[in-house]
């Protein structure tokens, strides 16, 4: 049987090793349209950090490891253009120019996500860069390191966004950043955005809300971003907008598509073609709170979504249960998580939700270096179930959050999580951990 893998990254080295170990006899061909494959993407802005680190460190396994070792036919510098479902084949070309062709029995789609690029003038200039794979991240620190720069403008204010606030400070590069939206991380309780908004300001970040961004163009400091608000001259412009599933090969051979126009797949990651599974940032998947179709493109789902391709390919049922939006980032010396729904996703989704806003310790009382934990949760009225929580603090916040994560997964409701044996010791918690604290403040408003 011949397995077609599109993508070499998370979702499709995963299968592709995986669907070798369960079965060696299987063809297995993957498609990547890069040099680089196997490499830890979410390390890059910790990366940038440090001059001298080189962006090669965060490959996971070279390629030579995939073909020499596990008989994998790996092809980089091989970007596939067209699925032609009837004739089970991709065509496309090689970084040279040259056509190509390889059939399938069975093919992964795994091709990822890209930045989205505001389409306004002076995007295309030099020195407007985008962070997603690999070379993006070496572009980043040769022109760094190329020119000097000493002044960068981020256009967003997402996840990368603000990681790269930190690294950028921590190189000592002055930076702002600037979005049209008036809110600031609009997903989150603003009491909790508050807090991340002054550890911004406490760190000189300039934060501009609420500002069309009408174009980027040169000036004699290098860079001039335009708004109908501030002019922000630098040297680089980081955009960091978000990103968008390239789900366009799917989309032309027919393929059903979901949110945001990611792939569609079923539990089994099986698109709309029996033939044909989808995983990774270009595939959506079903919430666990609300059983709906949503797109939430994380590095856990993505290299489990490889894994259960792999083992639908080589004969053993694998479903998954879905995602619950677990994340965590940092922000300076802010743990920022979340997992499952806010209050607006709440009630876009048609349940009755209650809140509640809570500030604990991260460690029993009077125990040195205790720090503020915030915490919000989100309960549905109707259900009494446990719908999300959000967190910010400066420990104990990253690994806490797996705690309602995993609630999540089983439905819990809110007075069942809030009776969870939480494990209990002076350097780490209180007695009652802050997650308990939460969902008994809860338990008052629902």
């Amino acid at each position: 049987m011949r397995f077609l893998i599109i993508g070499g990254d998370a979702a499709g080295m995963s299968a592709a090793s995986r669907a070798k170990r369960g079965m060696p006899d299987l063809q297995v061909t993957v498609l990547e349209q890069t040099r680089d494959v196997s490499y830890s993407a979410c390390g890059m802005p910790y990366n940038i950090a440090d001059p001298v680190r080189d962006m090669d460190d965060l490959i996971v396994r070279k390629a030579e490891v995939f073909r020499d070792k596990q008989h994998i036919d790996l092809r980089t510098g091989h970007r596939a253009d067209s699925i032609q479902v009837k004739e089970r084949k991709v065509t496309g070309k090689t970084r040279k120019g040259e056509d190509f062709e390889v059939s399938y029995d069975k093919l992964l789609i795994a091709t990822g996500a890209s930045p989205s690029i505001p389409r306004r003038p002076g995007f295309d200039l030099p020195g407007v860069l985008a962070l997603k794979n690999l070379e993006d991240g070496r572009r980043i620190k040769r022109f760094m390191g190329e020119r000097n720069v000493s002044r960068v403008v981020i256009v967003g204010m997402g996840y990368i966004g603000l990681e790269m606030c930190e690294s950028l400070r921590a190189r000592g590069i002055e930076v702002d950043m600037i979005k049209p939206g008036p809110v600031f991380l609009q997903w989150m309780n603003p009491e909790l955005a508050a807090i991340v908004r002054k550890e911004l300001d406490a760190n000189r970040i300039g934060v501009h809300l609420g500002h069309e961004i009408v174009g980027i163009e040169k000036s004699d400091e290098g860079l001039r971003l335009l708004s109908k608000g501030p002019v922000l001259d630098c040297q680089m412009v980081l955009t960091a907008v978000g990103v968008l599933p390239n789900s366009q090969l799917a989309d032309e051979a027919g393929l059903e598509l979901g949110p945001r126009k990611s792939i569609a797949v079923d539990s089994a990651l099986l698109t709309s073609d029996e033939n044909i599974y989808a995983a990774g940032d270009c595939a959506d998947a079903f919430h666990v709170v609300t059983g709906e179709r949503a797109w939430i493109p994380l590095a856990l789902r993505a290299n489990r979504a490889g894994w259960a391709v792999a083992d639908n390919v080589t004969g053993k049922r694998a479903e998954l249960q879905g995602v619950a939006g677990t994340a965590v980032f940092r922000v300076f010396d802010l743990e920022v998580a979340r997992t499952g729904l806010s209050m607006s996703e709440a009630e876009k989704a048609g349940f009755e939700p209650a809140e509640t806003v809570i500030h604990s310790r991260s460690r029993a009382h009077a125990h040195p270096g205790s720090t503020t934990i915030s915490v919000q949760m989100v309960g549905d009225r109707k259900s009494g179930r446990l719908l999300g929580v959000q967190m910010v603090g400066r420990e104990g916040v990253a690994h806490r959050v797996n705690a309602p994560a995993v609630a999540l997964h089983a439905g819990m409701t809110v007075e069942q999580f809030g009776q969870s044996d939480l494990a209990y010791a002076p350097p780490f918690s209180p007695v009652w951990d802050p997650m308990l604290t939460a969902a008994n403040q809860l338990l008052k408003e629902m």
